[in-house]
């Protein structure tokens, strides 16, 4: 019998990680959201001595600082620890800094707090979906990481309601609540993480095969053992390819110069820039910024602008849930692509309702409205993809020795665009206007030639597949490549793989022949030439 975690295997195994993986993006998406809500408050900006527009930038944006430190972090520490144990220090970090927050009663108390949580999320972040996507099957791999980032966007919501609702709380206890709320989550973390399995695809590249089988077993379920045939066939396909590949022989200089193997720096390339247009994209305007934006912009109250940015946010998870039944699909390039393009139309619409609005040409109530509605079809347009697909997609391209270092300079990457976005928003907005919309328009609508001629479908592969594509050497422009862009799987890779249970099916066939007869050899050689027979 297979192990069992937290009392389940199979497919209750894969729900408990989800489940864990969920929680670190939940975390994620409430401090993305909580901050932008607490500098508003007017208790707040007197216990911190009333900050310029400059400074309110800064204290927001010094968190993803934090988080740009903490993902680099993870390219030495997240394989030596393994996926839980990394979100567990991750997490304990995060309260450090919520502690350190909510005792704040300055900027630069402020700031530490932020920066100190930064770190724990950076570690979390380039952790969580690595670790999803190494434990989950071929077909519910991307609609697993959507659910994570739809938890996300549930983070975000919690956040939102909870600052309003605490909004009407008398003193400091209206914002440093919220923030000290970051430890509840750490709790969670505390509760699930340590019982849960490692991924048996970092196992396998530690040399721990036996404790790989074991987890492999566990997420097979139905009974399956560390001895079944199919358990082994999973084991020899992944084992399979780091034989090939032996990049832990290669130095850091000879795999991003290209000495290495194939495709190693474009793939790692690819994620990170698919993480850049996530963040590039205007999304941390409204995600951080939402109440800010509708006070200074719009020129709403403030208790209507926290009304309409707690509303936004169930908008925003409504339709990030709804991303679960189109990733799988139509795959992660048309997805990517369709809701680039209607992100780009709902920032030409608004800043067309802007210029009219703040040139005096036309009805400034009326035009608020329009804005307001097409920042809620902005949350659902993104949330329906460009939301899930940059965090699942660095997950899956990278090689597989490299695919922690890939996701954690995806990661690096998220962070660094998320701070320039949000350390431009508040002089952005006050010293351009309505032009200053105009920038995320342009963005926006450049995703899909990107996509479309440089990103290859992950959908419907299999992680190994993914490494055989790029060791057959594509040229960077693969849109008019059958096997880069079709939805199905190559019909090749399910070959392949039915070779490699073949190869398992006669070693074994040929170990007990062998013990039998006493000539190994010469039983070996013969499984081989019918193996080649077959395949012919």
């Amino acid at each position: 019998m297979a192990r069992k975690y937290l009392g389940g295997s199979g497919e209750r195994l894969t729900v408990w990680i989800s489940i864990a993986a969920s929680t670190v993006l939940i975390f994620y998406g409430y401090d993305q959201g909580v901050f932008g809500n607490v500098i508003i408050g007017e208790d707040f900006l007197v216990t911190v001595g009333h900050p310029s527009t400059n400074m309110q930038g800064t204290m927001t944006s010094v968190y993803n600082l934090g988080c740009f430190v903490g993902a680099m972090s993870t390219v030495w520490t997240g394989d030596i620890l393994g996926r839980p144990r990394q979100i567990l220090l991750g997490s304990t970090i995060i309260a450090i800094g919520g502690v350190i927050q909510a005792a704040s009663y300055g900027v630069a108390q402020m700031m530490v707090g932020r920066i100190v949580a930064g770190l724990g999320t950076g570690m979390n972040t380039s952790t969580a979906g690595i670790w999803q996507a190494e434990t989950s099957k071929m077909r519910s791999r991307g609609k697993l990481v959507i659910i994570q980032m739809a938890n996300c966007i549930t983070g975000f919501s919690i956040s939102n309601w909870l600052t309003l609702g605490f909004s009407f709380a008398p003193g400091s206890v209206a914002w440093r609540f919220p923030l000290a709320f970051q430890i509840f989550f750490t709790l969670c973390i505390y509760a699930l993480c340590p019982f849960l399995p490692d991924s048996p695809r970092l196992l396998i590249r530690k040399g721990k095969n036996k404790e790989a089988l074991e987890v492999i077993a566990a997420l097979e379920g139905n009974g399956a053992t560390p001895e079944s045939p199919s358990v082994r066939t999973q084991f020899n396909v992944i084992k399979d390819i780091l034989d090939r590949e032996h990049m832990n022989s290669y130095t850091w200089i000879q795999l991003l110069s290209g000495k290495g193997p194939a495709g190693v720096l474009r793939r790692m390339i690819l994620g990170a820039w698919m993480q850049a247009m996530n963040q590039i994209s205007g999304i941390n305007i409204t995600s951080y910024y939402m109440s800010y934006v509708f006070i200074n912009a719009l020129h709403i109250s403030e208790l209507l602008s926290r009304i309409l940015a707690a509303a936004g946010s169930v908008d925003y998870l409504f339709f990030s849930c709804l991303a679960y039944f189109v990733i799988e699909r139509y795959g992660r390039r048309k997805v990517m692509m369709s809701s680039a393009l209607a992100c780009s139309l709902c920032w030409v619409v608004i800043t067309i309702a802007l210029s009219i609005s703040d040139t005096g040409r036309g009805d400034e109530y009326k035009l608020g409205i329009v804005a307001v509605s097409f920042f809620f079809v902005f949350f659902a347009s993104f949330g329906m993809g460009v939301l899930g697909v940059p965090w699942l997609y660095p997950t899956e391209i990278n090689a597989l020795e490299m695919r922690t270092k890939g996701a954690s300079l995806a990661m690096a990457t998220n962070w660094i665009m998320n701070y320039m976005v949000v350390q431009v928003t508040p002089p952005g907005i006050a010293n351009l206007g309505w032009k200053f919309w105009i920038i995320w328009a342009i963005i926006c609508f450049s995703f899909i030639p990107i996509t479309y001629f440089f990103y290859p479908e992950t959908a419907n592969r299999t992680l190994e597949d993914i490494d055989r594509f790029f060791s057959e050497k594509p040229g960077i422009i693969v849109a008019f490549n059958k096997t880069a862009t079709q939805l199905h799987r190559p019909e090749q890779y399910i070959l392949m793989d039915e070779k490699i249970a073949k190869r398992e099916h006669y070693a074994t066939a040929i170990t007990g022949n062998g013990a039998q007869s006493g000539d190994t050899s010469v039983t070996v050689d013969n499984g081989e030439k019918e193996i080649e027979r077959l395949d012919r």
